[in-house]
């Protein structure tokens, strides 16, 4: 497992990022600028998954991670949210043959037991199916929280060592949702918002920020493409000075 945080060891750094973390932001906007519905949006937003899915395998991507239904998004109208799952039904009866031909593993996280049982036995079912693949690991935040993922996992540590009370960081880490994946080496969010919005906040300690006005469903492979430039022009110190930086380069 490869829950180490960045804040207390230096995770090597490749031109490709490792893991890529995106807000899929702008369906709804993207439909209504076009006299559409909404859900006519959140639908075409599932056609940029899979080719989101697929150029993050051709280009070496070992880590994709969607937040596609925050615990907040229950706040939205009652017939948007009913829409919204029976999407990710439909999406998982689809596509899971589909990633598992390919190589790619499912995992979704996030409170599940707000949804459907049936919704809850599909994903079950599709991450079991898909268990056994390397290529890429694509994981779904649905109803995931940050604060949500921090909690569970202090009451996971507790529960697991009744009577402790010194707790390390890597303790914590390794109780999250996705302890199973390094932290995030690149956090994209589209459509124009500037914010984290409640996700990945122990794992986005570090991580390199690129905000884009392109809405999800516009956002294609060479989109991900002026992302990923973005990111190789950064210099990722860790804490470290530049001249440390050019030191360790020289040294190896």
């Amino acid at each position: 497992m490869d829950h180490s945080s960045s804040t207390q060891t230096v995770p090597a750094v490749s031109s490709v990022p490792r893991h890529i973390a995106i807000i899929m932001d702008g369906n709804g906007r993207w439909a209504t600028k076009r006299f559409m519905p909404r859900f006519a949006g959140h639908a075409k937003g599932v056609e940029a998954v899979r080719g989101m899915v697929e150029a993050c395998v051709d280009r070496g991507v070992e880590y994709l991670t969607l937040f596609a239904f925050s615990s907040e998004n229950w706040r939205r109208p009652a017939d948007e949210v009913s829409l919204l799952m029976r999407l990710f039904v439909t999406a998982l009866e689809r596509e899971v043959a589909k990633m598992h031909a390919n190589d790619i593993r499912l995992k979704v996280v996030g409170d599940l037991s707000r949804f459907d049982p049936k919704l809850q036995a599909m994903i079950a079912s599709a991450e079991r199916r898909t268990a056994g693949n390397r290529r890429l690991t694509l994981t779904i935040c649905a109803n995931y929280g940050g604060r949500w993922d921090i909690m569970q996992a202090v009451q996971k540590m507790i529960v697991a060592n009744p009577g402790k009370s010194d707790f390390s960081e890597d303790e914590l880490a390794g109780n999250l949702s996705m302890a199973y994946a390094p932290e995030p080496d690149l956090f994209i969010r589209t459509g124009g918002e500037e914010r984290v919005s409640n996700f990945l906040l122990w794992q986005l300690a570090y991580t390199e920020f690129y905000f884009t006005e392109t809405y999800w469903p516009d956002f294609d492979a060479q989109a991900l493409d002026l992302a990923i430039a973005s990111y190789r022009q950064r210099e990722r110190r860790f804490g470290r000075t530049s001249e440390q930086l050019i030191e360790q380069k020289k040294a190896s």
